[in-house]
Order: C-alpha cells, then sequence, then structure tokens
C-alpha cells in the first residue's frame, strides 16, 4: 500500500497504471528450483552483450529464490503424458549437432555444456518433483492434466483474458514454454495446494476482515515520507501551517518516490491492508487534517487526509463465497511453501552430481531422493529439452569467432585476459586506494553480487569481448568526431517541457490546444492530462536538457531550433509523437578543448570500437553456413565470398532520417508516369484533419 500511488480524478487515468498482468504473472515462482542455486542475472555489460548477440542466451537463468508460487514437475505417470520437451530429445539429435561453416559440434559437447551451465538448476527441479510426489503418493492425492486445465482457465478468467493470451503472457514473462508452466508451475501448485487442504479454510474472523478490506469504508490521502523523526517533525509543521501546499511539500522532501511524483497521492487506505498503527491514524483524521508523526517500520510518515470514501452496499451474505476462495488462495499460496519446505526438511537427499568421488561409487546416478535415485542420463536429457537451443547458440558463436581468429591468425593470450578484466574494473569503479584497477574486487563482485560464474564471465564476456576488439582493431578518430563530442558533453543543451503521445492524430489535437496558450503552467496542465509518458506526466512536462548529438537528431532539431516559450511541430521519435515547449539554453561548461581531449578521444574509442564489434559480428553470423540440427534450421552465406552488404554508417543514417517525412506530413500519391516513385509529400491535415 504504501508504493503505490493514486492521483486527483482529472489525471488518474493517465497516471494510475497498474501492472496487473506482470504482477500476475510475478506470483508464479517456481518452488522446484529452491535449494542448491541461486539466480543468475544478467551482467552489467548490457551492451556489449548487445553487440555480441550471444551472451543474453547464457547468463538469464530462471532461478527462483522464494517460495510464493509454485513448481515442480508432476509425478512420471501424469507429467509426461501432457509435456512437450521444448527441444528434440537427445535420441532425436544426431551425433553431431551442428555445423559451423563445416567445422562440426559433436552432440556430447553439447550435452556437456548443458549439463555444466544447468545441470545444478536443472537437478533442482527433478529433486523437489520427485520429494513432491513422493509426497502424493503418501497422501493418497492425484493431480490429473484435467484439473491442471481446469486451474489455467480459472487463472485466465481471473485476470480477464483468453486462455490462450495467458499462456503466452506467461511465456513471455516468465520465459517458459506452455509443457513447463503446465508441469513446473501449475501443477505443483495443486499438488501442495491438496497437501495443504486442512490448514487452508478460511475463519469467521478471516471472513470478516477480508469482507471489510474490499468493501469496508477508506480514506482518500497524501503522504509525506522522511527518514528520520526530526525531518518528518519539521515537515510536519510546514504541511500543519500550509495543508493546501501538501502535494508540494511532497515533490520537494518525501522520499518515496512514487508517492512524491504524484503529489503526495497514494491509493486509498483501507483496513486490515497494512501496518495497524497507519491505518488507524488515518481512519482518525477528517478531511483537510494532518495526522502526527506515524512510524512505519523504519520510515516516519505524515498523512493528510483528503476525504472519506463511505462502504460499498454489499451484503457479506452475498460474496461470503467470493471472499472464502480469496482467503484460500491467499492462504494456500503461503501454506504450500511451509509445507513444500517442511517436506524438503524431512528428506534425505544425496547430492552426487559434481562430486566425483561420490559419482564413482555410483556411476550413472545424478542424486538419490529418500533412497531414490535420479539419473545421470535423465538429467542430461532434460537439461537438453530446456536450455539445448540456447547453449547451441552459445557454442555455435564460439565457433565463429575462433575460425574469424584463426582466419586473421590472431591469438587471445592470458594477457588480453587480464587486460580486459582490468577496464571493466576501472570502467565499473572497482579501484584501489592509489588508482590502479581492483580485479580482485570486481571478480568478486562479478562471482557474488552479480551472480556469474567465472567461467562463463570469461567465457562469454570477457574472450568474446577481447577476439572482436583485437577482429576489429582500434577505431580511426576524425577531429569531426572530437567537436561533436565535445558539444554533446560541454555544450549548451536545449531546456523544454515535453508531451509524449501514442498516436499522430492526438498529437495533433494536444497541438492545437497547446497553440493556443504557450504558457508553461498550461503546458503543464496538458502534459499532467494527456502525455502517455508517466515520467512526463507526473513531472508537467518537465525533461532533463537535450544535448546535441545525443542520438535522436529529429528530437534535437527542433529542441534547440525553439527560442524560449516557442511551441515546436508535432515530431516523430520512434512510434510515439512529442510535443515540445522551447525553455531556453543552458550555459556551455567552461572547460577549454584541449583540457578533455584525452578524456573524449578514449570515450570515442570505446563507443566506436564497440558499434565496430557489432557490425563486424553481424557480418560473422550472416556469412556463415550454419546448419542446426537442434533447431532444424540451415543458413548459407550472405553476400559474396562470405561477408554480406555493408551496414549504414551513422552519417548515412542521419541522411536517411533527414529525407523521411516529418510527423505531421504524408508521403503524397504515387506518381502516375512510373507507378512506383512518390510525387513528394503532404500535410496530414489533406488526408486526415485533427479535430477534437
Amino acid at each position: 500500500m504504501m508504493r503505490e500511488t493514486q492521483t486527483s480524478n482529472d489525471t488518474k487515468s493517465s497516471r494510475c497504471t497498474t501492472g496487473s498482468t506482470h504482477d500476475a504473472t510475478s506470483t508464479h515462482t517456481p518452488v522446484c528450483q529452491i535449494g542448491w542455486t541461486q539466480r543468475f542475472t544478467r551482467t552489467p555489460f548490457r551492451e556489449i552483450a548487445a553487440a555480441l548477440v550471444v551472451i543474453s542466451c547464457g547468463l538469464a537463468w530462471r532461478h527462483a529464490t522464494t517460495l510464493d508460487a509454485d513448481a515442480a514437475t508432476p509425478p512420471g505417470s501424469s507429467a509426461t503424458a501432457s509435456a512437450k520437451p521444448t527441444t528434440p530429445s537427445r535420441n532425436s539429435i544426431p551425433s553431431t549437432a551442428a555445423l559451423v561453416n563445416g567445422a562440426e559440434i559433436p552432440r556430447e559437447q553439447l550435452i556437456a555444456e548443458c549439463l555444466a551451465r544447468h545441470g545444478d538448476s536443472v537437478l533442482e527441479t527433478l529433486v523437489n518433483h520427485r520429494i513432491i510426489e513422493q509426497a502424493c503418493q503418501k497422501a493418497g492425492i492425484v493431480v490429473t492434466p484435467e484439473l491442471v486445465d481446469a486451474e489455467i482457465d480459472a487463472m485466465a478468467q481471473r485476470f480477464q483474458v483468453p486462455k490462450d493470451q495467458w499462456i503466452e503472457l506467461i511465456g513471455r514473462e516468465r520465459g517458459i514454454s506452455e509443457s513447463q508452466y503446465r508441469t513446473e508451475i501449475v501443477w505443483p501448485m495443486l499438488a501442495l495446494r491438496g497437501l495443504a487442504h486442512s490448514q487452508t479454510e478460511p475463519t469467521a474472523e478471516e471472513i470478516e476482515q477480508e469482507f471489510e478490506r474490499q468493501f469496508g469504508s477508506a480514506v482518500k490521502a497524501r503522504i509525506i515520507v522522511s527518514r528520520t523523526q526530526q525531518d518528518a517533525e519539521q515537515v510536519r509543521t510546514l504541511a500543519v501551517a500550509a495543508p493546501e501546499d501538501f502535494g508540494g511539500l511532497a515533490r520537494q522532501h518525501s522520499v518515496d518516490v512514487t508517492s512524491a511524483s504524484a503529489n503526495g497521492w497514494v491509493q486509498p487506505i483501507r483496513h486490515h491492508t497494512g501496518v495497524p498503527e497507519f491505518e488507524a491514524a488515518a481512519f482518525q483524521l477528517a478531511e483537510g487534517q494532518v495526522s502526527p508523526v506515524v512510524r512505519v517500520a523504519d520510515q516516519f510518515i505524515i498523512i493528510k487526509c483528503e476525504g472519506h470514501l463511505p462502504a460499498a452496499g454489499v451484503e457479506l451474505a452475498a460474496v461470503r463465497d467470493q471472499i472464502s476462495s480469496v482467503i484460500r488462495d491467499q492462504k494456500s499460496r503461503q501454506v504450500s511453501g511451509e509445507v513444500f519446505r517442511s517436506l524438503q526438511e524431512s528428506s534425505q537427499i544425496e547430492k552426487l552430481l559434481g562430486n566425483p568421488q561420490l559419482q564413482a561409487a555410483r556411476p550413472g546416478v545424478a542424486a538419490v531422493v529418500n533412497g531414490t535415485p535420479i539419473a545421470t542420463e535423465a538429467l542430461a536429457e532434460t537439461c537438453l529439452q530446456r536450455h539445448g537451443l540456447e547453449v547451441l547458440e552459445i557454442l555455435i558463436t564460439r565457433s565463429l569467432i575462433d575460425q574469424a581468429l584463426n582466419q586473421q591468425k590472431l591469438t587471445i593470450t592470458q594477457a588480453d585476459i587480464d587486460q580486459e578484466i582490468a577496464y571493466g574494473a576501472t570502467t565499473l569503479g572497482f579501484l584501489t586506494d592509489n588508482g590502479q584497477p581492483d580485479t580482485k574486487a570486481w571478480l568478486e563482485h562479478v562471482t557474488t553480487q552479480q551472480e556469474v560464474p567465472i567461467r562463463h564471465y570469461l567465457e562469454d564476456i570477457v574472450r568474446p569481448t577481447v577476439a572482436l576488439k583485437k577482429l576489429v582493431g582500434p577505431a580511426t578518430i576524425s577531429q569531426e568526431d572530437l567537436d561533436k563530442a565535445f558539444q554533446a558533453t560541454f555544450g549548451p543543451r536545449a531546456r523544454c517541457r515535453m508531451i509524449v503521445l501514442d498516436s499522430q492524430k492526438r498529437a495533433q489535437e494536444v497541438w492545437q490546444l497547446a497553440r493556443q496558450n504557450t504558457s508553461p503552467e498550461f503546458f503543464g496542465d496538458l502534459a499532467e492530462r494527456y502525455s502517455v509518458d508517466q515520467a512526463t506526466s507526473a513531472l508537467r512536462g518537465e525533461v532533463p536538457p537535450i544535448q546535441r548529438y545525443g542520438g535522436q537528431p529529429a528530437l534535437e532539431r527542433e529542441a534547440f531550433s525553439l527560442s524560449e516559450g516557442e511551441l515546436s511541430g508535432v515530431v516523430q521519435v520512434a512510434d510515439r509523437f512529442l510535443v515540445l515547449l522551447g525553455g531556453g539554453f543552458t550555459e556551455p561548461v567552461d572547460v577549454a578543448f584541449n583540457e578533455v581531449r584525452g578524456e573524449l578521444e578514449r570515450d570515442i574509442q570505446d563507443k566506436k570500437q564497440r558499434i565496430a564489434m557489432a557490425e563486424y559480428f553481424t557480418r560473422l553470423r550472416q556469412g556463415s553456413a550454419i546448419d542446426n540440427f537442434v533447431a532444424g534450421t540451415s543458413q548459407t552465406p550472405a553476400g559474396r565470398t562470405g561477408v554480406p552488404g555493408r551496414l549504414p554508417s551513422a552519417a548515412e543514417q542521419e541522411a536517411n532520417e533527414l529525407t523521411r517525412p516529418r510527423a505531421g506530413s504524408r508521403l503524397g500519391p504515387q506518381s502516375t508516369a512510373t507507378g512506383s516513385q512518390p510525387s513528394g509529400v503532404v500535410p496530414a491535415s489533406a488526408t486526415a484533419p485533427a479535430t477534437r
């Protein structure tokens, strides 16, 4: 409750957007992936990862560390009947998994790499599957495919989306297939719910509290959050003296960004939704009254009552079944986690994977759960089904880069690797007291806080980066590059307010309103009401000053052409339409070019080299013959001698952008002489007048 925002009625539709679909999917954290490993996240080298294309395949591992939802594979009798592997099985892959320009990637290499990267996490799933399966068999609980289908239908109906769209959403948000959703999320949720059934029935008191929470009275309120009691008392003194300025005080003083950016508004405060002391303080206030400072955990909060909302005219008897269902669902999630933890604690689990001595004693066994073995072959099969495609892409990319190095007779030494690690440490600010790169601290950061195994950091990030830098060589820096970088970094910037719209027609309507009154106050009102961008709406159109040569030439041209108080035309940037109000210009930074030349050269070198690396890898990939026997795809080289056509340069992209029709105009009719060339552009209003 404390982190949600509430806006006034006239702006609620534009600002109070909730992530309901995201929230829905976030409740499905796989239980089966809890135990030995932690979740692996992407490294901070996202730009390099984008340039290399490949790194994302190996680092976005879907491990979970909470018990809020529900996951495991079902018992073999019902699970395997409904589950479909996401990739071909081990036996269906030929001995060669892929050919890269004639070089083989053997099937056994793919399987070994899948086990090395994902063996631990997948084994957790299989172990936890076995734990839940054994508990269900002991309790006589059977979860059929029909029950799984019914639960998916109910979940889709709850969030008011068709079933196929719900499954698609889950796949997109969680990165899993439909079969995995059924077997690793829905099935264990139902199984654990069955095991916890006796503990989930709601009491009369719980039903009454939930009824009051959903249908009882509420308080419309704004809040200001401080870090200390002293700060809160000082702000409260100002708020009591001028209650009408509470929104401005929230923007200026509140440390809670979400509510501060919405002038202090939060969702209506209801009973039984959070901290009792906070709720009691809110309900004691009369309209317009400011509360004493209320402590909630380590925060100190001031509440201003903006009105009371009456209870809904609903009888408890009419909604008792609905409320009982909600409570059962809530208790089920909580109790299921407790039941699963209890099952884990009472189980005898012996992990053999990764322990050569134990594996030598019991060859072919990855783990033993309460005396029942899990075969290494079954683990390898599951790893291959879930991760074979992404791991094979990593191996294909590794092969491409190695072939390019061999062709140019280039080698990568340990000194090269060490230098790149030092560069990463320096770039991210990991330095010793004497200013040298602290590679030890950097590697510890990567392997612990960023949760990336050192082997994968070296193989998937460092080595490909070093290789591509060697393959493309240093970038050439011109005086024009330096001049643009100097202007972008130290030159004047254009101040302006901005309204962001999602359609040209809507942008024209808002522009028509704005040109009738170009005062900043009126423009801010329009931004608050109409901007589809949450930040510009909350900040009444205010945006950071716009620099030159920042990568959006159309926006920059328009911003720098405006004088203070002048209204722009409609500017299209990607799929958005912008309306700007000029606010003057900042003063350039008082620094001499020669003082910063070295810094600019290093920055330009880095950026141009990364662009060249991305272009080189694109050409390398497109110019190769790749037969992927796992995915069933085949690629022939693009372009003559295996090299595709040259990618457009930045200058050519700028020229292409200049020739595009601006927002507010359209291509003219086709030439009657050739039937293929447009005859120019015509105003949009000539074919679709904007009316309000």
